[in-house]
């Protein structure tokens, strides 16, 4: 398999567990304060976890 398949697939599995386990704790110490004006990410993400079926509360 070529390099950068396995890197799309490394970036791929990453970003599914951003989306499926990380909440919006990530974004806290990644924006400082301006998290709270990005919290519709947080919102979209955990809409998204909630259609794959994934518990998250």
């Amino acid at each position: 398999m070529l390099l950068w398949a396995w890197l799309l697939a490394a970036l791929f599995v990453v970003a599914l567990f951003l989306l499926l386990f990380a909440s919006g704790a990530l974004l806290a110490p990644l924006l400082g304060q301006a998290a709270g004006a990005t919290d519709c990410l947080h919102e979209l993400a955990h809409d998204g976890r909630h259609l794959m079926a994934v518990p998250c509360h």
